[in-house]
């Protein structure tokens, strides 16, 4: 199912959810003319900007004067986006594409599928991870971080094959969505983690880590692909102005707290700004 209005407005804010073309995603609001210069923005749930009443792309715009398409997807990954030939012309036609980095774990891959539409959702093991984890019932799980963890705890060794395939499958679907956008297009890192590459369980996230499994080298591998790699790391300060301006029933406490809020959001605008209007120029 698409997500739906009331799932949109639950927490007090008016996303105004709309959608574009034929897509069947809906995205924050208000709907965006397309037919004059526009800069997109594609990314999952920091991006979308849920219980923040101005987001990245809302802030990027009034700081470079240029309409800011946010197509930011509510735990969306790469397949949100890759498989939907409305948003890949979208921002094939824009004027630039701010592409955030999504986490590996939010993709259909050779050992299990995820819905097409909301990536954290779980859909079924293919029958190779059934055999490579004969000792676990794969109807337990509805969300796929869950299920990487328990795939985790039952066996490190087996679970590294999977992170191999999960990461080789990343890079191809970035490839495929990088080439469809084209080549006006950045990738933008906004995470609480630093890019690199340490061991994805020697971070103190570990598998709550946003983007999972993505590295440095992973991400260097695209960089023919895009004008810039942009890193928005928040400070120390922004992260620990935790949910202060966030807008959250009492029951969405928790599911706030673990993701980034408006002064990471500040920082990573006034990081992001000055570059994209750099880029604007050279592409005028």
């Amino acid at each position: 199912m698409p997500m739906m209005h009331d799932e949109l407005d639950e927490s007090g804010l008016h996303y105004a959810p709309c959608r574009y073309g034929l897509s069947r995603v809906f995205f924050r609001g208000p709907k965006r003319r397309l037919d004059k210069p526009y800069v997109a923005f594609i990314g999952g749930t920091d991006t979308f900007g849920k219980f923040i009443d101005r987001p990245l792309p809302a802030l990027v715009e009034r700081e470079i004067g240029q309409t800011c398409v946010n197509l930011g997807c509510v735990n969306g990954g790469v397949d949100a986006f890759v498989n939907d030939p409305t948003i890949m012309k979208t921002c094939h036609e824009s004027t630039l594409t701010v592409v955030q980095v999504m986490g590996a774990n939010y993709l259909s891959n050779r050992f299990y599928a995820v819905h097409p539409r909301r990536n954290d959702r779980f859909l079924r093991a293919s029958t190779v991870m059934q055999a490579i984890y004969s000792d676990v019932d794969f109807a337990d799980f509805t969300f796929t971080r869950h299920m990487l963890g328990v795939l985790h705890a039952r066996s490190p060794e087996r679970f590294d094959i999977v992170v191999s395939e999960l990461r080789q499958a990343w890079v191809a679907r970035m490839r495929n969505m990088l080439g469809q956008i084209g080549p006006r297009s950045v990738l933008l890192w906004f995470s609480r983690e630093g890019l690199s590459d340490d061991p994805w369980d020697a971070r103190s996230a570990g598998l709550a880590a946003d983007p999972l499994f993505v590295t440095a080298s992973m991400v260097d591998q695209l960089r023919p692909l895009v004008m810039d790699v942009i890193v928005c790391q928040p400070s120390a300060f922004a992260v620990a102005s935790g949910t202060k301006g966030m807008v959250f029933s009492p029951v969405q406490a928790k599911a706030a707290s673990e993701i980034m809020g408006p002064a990471c959001h500040q920082e990573a605008a006034a990081r992001l700004a000055p570059v994209l209007m750099s880029l604007l120029r050279k592409a005028a």
